[in-house]
């Protein structure tokens, strides 16, 4: 398989992707509406099997190059058949868009051994996905979302060089087709903020120090969009909306300051999304040289509207995001017009801009491949493609073209979900409500409890397990896929199911784990299996959701009051339970984990939908251990990203996530030990809530965040529980040593205690092939082993 660099591919303009722009909107007649982003996988996936039967070698970087193309080119036709004048370019990528700025500015890490040029797939997926000799860059969450990027390491020795003309070539191919967009890039200030420093590096340093390195190579790609005739620029600055200081917010002034020349001749639209703006920040914003609009997430941030009803300066564009990027539900016409009309008065009728309230890259792409989902639903619904509609519609109307019609069946599925007795359950909403009297801990401390599971358990020291979840073969695939479509019967479909878990046991014992999993091969995802249970949950075929890479969600989506009808996990821990004498973990996902990667209703508060998952799991909790399973994982892997971005408002959040974990197992015995995992997160600022769920065992990602987890404890946190930070990065192909591992588990054990620390890997292993995941847990297995070794004869 050869590796191809970026580059510009002839473009054959076949029928497909003739030049897309609708003779009968010509762009001056446009209304003026403007999407953020959209997503880039393919309304089936595309770019997904397209990547990895790229990095599989199963098809050359010619064909991915050909997926690509095809993909942009459908995505612009749309939005400009659908009459959206403001059309974004560059917001595809083949990883992630923070890396594509990483490669934009050739600020590749030197392990990647990169010699200069243009960066292409080699160097870049080596950074994504790290390669057989070196790991990956870190991954972390984007702010609040579900969605990962790959965290830049920067330092005072990188020497930055324009290494990657994709926003160039993407405009440049956009204009072939008839389409002028607007090219979008990751601001410069944001792409500082969200770097880390790099190994090596003080953690004080600077990073901010670095504008003027990055900001050369910012206007060489200013210049060169100019050069090919685009007219705006939209510059991505969410960070903006965090709590900053004043040096932070005085980056913004200067960066803008210093491109102000460079921009001269282009319309500058800064964007922003995710929260509202803090005054100072909207006053930093609101006062940028050579900046032509901003965009607001009045959505997540209706805050923002009294600053810009307070106070927006005359003759700028206000791009005003009042359809929902991060959610499925249809947009409330009406009141978003209103809300328009409004900033209409106050900004001036040809300065209004309707927008979406960040990029659609958070929600599912199109409705109409669901054929088969429930009307009535459904009617409630709006993917990306429809998105796109409302935003047109709402545009239309604010210029004097409303579609009644539109408007009027708009109306009608709005009062429907309101009304409809799907949505709402007495009984559940009463139990949630009564929740509020108890902070639900269990009756004994965990230092009292660890000693009657050991007593129980009789687990080694330095104890070994995995996350739960092992590869998802593609024969265990079709598996599932044949007993959905009814191809299989039942009684077929659970014989291959245990014979599946009896190898996966096997596996386990051979490889001498101590605490074993089931694997989870009955289940296609870690929330989608248990929303399938549960009452209040609607499902869709293709609503993927792109997480990090090539790796995509289905989010189930909670339209109605939960609850629990069935027993949803004991039959199959049991079963796996029967096939050895070592403890088999029953493994569930967490309310607060439910809660945060599905597409939530929007007609409660949050705690309230959170406090009736709590409840659904809490009886699957107790029915698990009344089936003899002694030890349950309840993964809370996105507790942390349900963060608010405020941290005015971070006490409350974690208040009702933490006692939503502690109800689902404040009723079990002292001897059933409760493990939760978490997943890429920053958890330093958390540690203290982290402790409050008060879980005997927490396993938690630690290899690819170059163990920034254990400097908490280095400062002097106590921690009595169970912990087991990952000892090697799973999501990478990369086979980790025995000695890489033991080396990781001493400096674990240079701030944690011998009896308390657990060995696993990072996350579960289903994204793993078996030839990578067995000598990689060989390797851990063997490391324990060595350190219980080393341990004793230390004594």
């Amino acid at each position: 398989m050869r590796l191809c660099e970026y580059k510009v591919i002839p473009l054959v303009l076949t029928a497909d992707v003739s030049p897309p722009s609708d003779p009968s909107v010509p762009f001056s007649r446009r209304m003026a509406s403007h999407i953020v982003g959209y997503p880039r996988m393919g309304p089936k996936r595309e770019l997904k099997f397209a990547l990895e039967s790229f990095w599989d070698g199963k098809s050359s970087a010619e064909d991915l190059l050909a997926v690509a193309v095809d993909l942009r080119a459908s995505i612009w036709k749309q939005m400009s058949h659908a009459g959206i004048k403001y059309i974004p370019s560059n917001t595809f990528s083949y990883y992630d868009q923070v890396l594509d700025t990483t490669a934009m500015l050739g600020a590749v890490p030197p392990r990647y051994d990169w010699t200069g040029g243009e960066i292409g797939f080699s160097t870049y997926f080596s950074m994504a996905r790290g390669n057989a000799s070196v790991p990956a860059m870190e991954m972390t969450k984007w702010f609040d979302t579900n969605y990962h990027y790959i965290v830049p390491e920067l330092g005072p020795d990188v020497k930055f060089s324009y290494a990657s003309h994709k926003a160039v070539n993407e405009y440049k191919e956009a204009k072939a087709l008839g389409v002028d967009t607007i090219p979008v890039l990751v601001g410069p200030v944001t792409y500082l903020l969200l770097s880390k420093p790099a190994k090596g590096v003080e953690k004080t340093f600077s990073l901010l120090s670095l504008l003027d390195s990055i900001l050369p190579v910012y206007k060489e790609v200013i210049s060169e969009l100019k050069a090919v005739g685009a007219s705006w620029i939209q510059f991505d600055e969410p960070t903006l909306v965090l709590d900053l200081g004043s040096h932070q917010l005085e980056a913004f002034t200067k960066a803008y300051a210093e491109l102000e020349s460079t921009l001269s001749g282009l319309n500058v639209l800064v964007e922003t999304y995710f929260a509202d703006l803090p005054e100072a920040a909207y006053k930093t914003l609101t006062s940028l040289s050579g900046v032509s609009g901003y965009g607001f997430d009045l959505v997540r941030g209706t805050k923002s509207l009294d600053l810009i009803k307070s106070h927006f300066p005359s003759g700028k564009y206000l791009f005003a995001g009042v359809v929902d990027g991060r959610n499925i539900w249809a947009n409330d016409l009406s009141s978003s017009l209103a809300t328009l009309q409004s900033l209409e008065s106050i900004v001036g009728k040809d300065k209004l801009v309707v927008s979406t309230s960040c990029s659609l890259l958070h929600t599912a792409v199109d409705l109409v491949n669901e054929p088969k989902f429930d009307k009535e639903i459904k009617s409630w619904l709006a993917f990306a493609a429809q998105k796109i509609v409302e935003v047109n519609a709402l545009a239309k109307a604010l210029a004097g073209e409303k579609d009644e019609e539109f408007f009027a069946a708009n109306y009608e599925a709005q009062a429907s979900r309101k009304s409809s007795p799907r949505v709402n359950n007495e009984a559940v909403q009463k139990a949630a409500a009564a929740l509020k009297g108890s902070d639900h801990r269990r009756a004994t401390n965990v230092s009292a409890r660890l000693d009657a599971q050991q007593k129980k358990l009789n687990l080694p020291i330095l104890p070994t397990t995995t996350i739960g979840s092992f590869p998802q073969t593609v024969e265990l695939r079709r598996v599932r896929r044949e007993y959905k479509a009814k191809k299989i019967s039942e009684e077929e479909y659970i014989n291959s199911i245990k014979e599946e878990i009896r190898k996966v046991v096997e596996l386990q014992e051979e490889l001498d784990i101590d605490v074993l999993v089931h694997g989870e091969p009955e289940r296609n995802d870690m929330v989608e299996y248990f929303g399938e249970q549960l009452s209040g949950f609607a499902f869709t075929a293709n609503g993927w959701v792109q997480s990090y890479g090539s790796r995509c969600v289905k989010p189930p989506i909670i339209y109605g009051d939960v609850s629990r009808p069935n027993p949803m996990t004991v039959f199959w821990s049991t079963t796996a339970q029967s096939f050895t004498k070592r403890p088999m973990k029953g493994m569930l996902t967490g309310p607060v984990t439910i809660l945060n990667w599905s597409f939530v209703r929007n007609d409660q508060p949050r705690f309230e939908t959170c406090y009736q998952i709590a409840l659904a799991i809490k009886d699957e909790v107790e029915d698990l251990e009344k089936a003899g399973i002694t030890v349950i994982q309840i993964d809370e892997a996105a507790l942390r990203e349900g963060l608010p971005l405020r941290k005015s408002e971070h006490a409350f959040y974690l208040d009702w996530a933490v006692h939503s974990f502690r109800i689902t197992n404040s009723g079990v015995q002292d001897t059933t030990q409760i493990h939760t995992h978490m997943c890429y997160s920053n958890f330093n600022d958390i540690i203290h809530s982290i402790i409050n769920m008060d879980a005997d065992v927490i396993t938690i990602e630690n290899s690819r965040s170059d163990e920034k987890l254990l400097s908490v404890f280095r400062e002097g946190v106590k921690y009595g529980a169970g912990i087991g930070p990952g000892v090697y990065d799973i999501h990478s192909p990369r086979i980790p040593s025995t000695d890489e591992i033991a080396d990781r588990v001493n400096k674990m054990l240079a701030v944690l205690e011998t009896n308390i620390l657990w060995v696993n890997p990072d996350c579960g292993l289903k994204t793993r092939k078996y030839g990578e995941v067995k000598p990689a847990l060989e390797n851990m297995v063997a490391a324990a082993k060595l350190l219980r070794a080393q341990l004793a004869s230390a004594k």
